[in-house]
């Protein structure tokens, strides 16, 4: 790996809260892998092997039901890291992951990470912190789900994305229009409704390039008063 990938490693939050020299060493068994778009890394239901953080691209989580139907879970990109929990505990992953752009990741073997443990409580304080990061981003997605329209979720979407706080600019986005409406909860029908509603609110899209008019009134759609937006919808 490059010095270019330890420090993303090395920023992420399952790392960050490690002392340097264990950070280093679990650094050293980490291997680089290269995947291309659609690529899987790991089916639901396999045995927990390896931890992963994102160095590039885009990798999706998903579940699979009873009755075939896939449910985005998360959605990942640089520096983003998952499966710490599962692969400490040494089951199986409960969902699957996909690379859904070309994506470079960093694996780090599970039973290598829950040696470092062993060994070193400062990692699983790091380990912990990363757990209550993705139980915190689900606990977000219910409260969109539950209490936003579809609008204010593709605008919270859009300035997550947005490289400016105020004033106009231009968001890429980063995969295709069916991922986005999986992971904001909405049909593809129900996206694309969304996507005419702002336009009343300054937003363009062409392709995969949003056009924002301003940030700062689009923030302000995005955090309207959640029971006003349920009566809205």
């Amino acid at each position: 790996m490059t010095p270019e990938h330890h420090l993303i490693a090395r920023a992420s939050v399952l790392m960050r809260g490690m002392p340097p020299p264990v950070a280093e060493a679990l650094l050293a068994t980490a291997r680089l892998r290269h995947c291309d778009r659609n690529a899987t890394l790991f089916l639901q239901g396999e045995k927990a092997d390896a931890i992963f953080i994102v160095v590039d691209g885009w990798v999706k989580l998903y579940r699979i039901s009873p009755n075939g139907s896939a449910a985005v879970v998360a959605v990942f990109t640089k520096g983003a890291s998952f499966g710490e929990a599962i692969a400490l505990q040494g089951g199986a992953y409960p969902v699957a992951a996909e690379a859904v752009t070309e994506a470079t990741l960093i694996r780090i073997d599970a039973e290598t990470f829950r040696n470092t443990v062993k060994q070193s409580p400062e990692t699983a304080l790091s380990m912990l912190s990363a757990t209550y990061l993705h139980l915190h981003s689900l606990v977000a997605q219910v409260e969109e789900l539950k209490a936003r329209t579809g609008a204010q979720r593709v605008a919270s979407f859009l300035l997550e994305l947005a490289p400016c706080r105020e004033g106009a600019c231009e968001v890429t986005l980063p995969y295709d229009k069916a991922l986005i409406a999986g992971r904001l909860g909405l049909q593809p029908e129900s996206l694309s409704r969304a996507f005419a509603k702002l336009k009343n609110h300054g937003v363009t899209i062409k392709v995969n390039q949003a056009s924002i008019e301003d940030v700062a009134a689009l923030r302000l759609l995005a955090d309207e008063d959640r029971a006003a937006s349920r009566v809205k919808d």
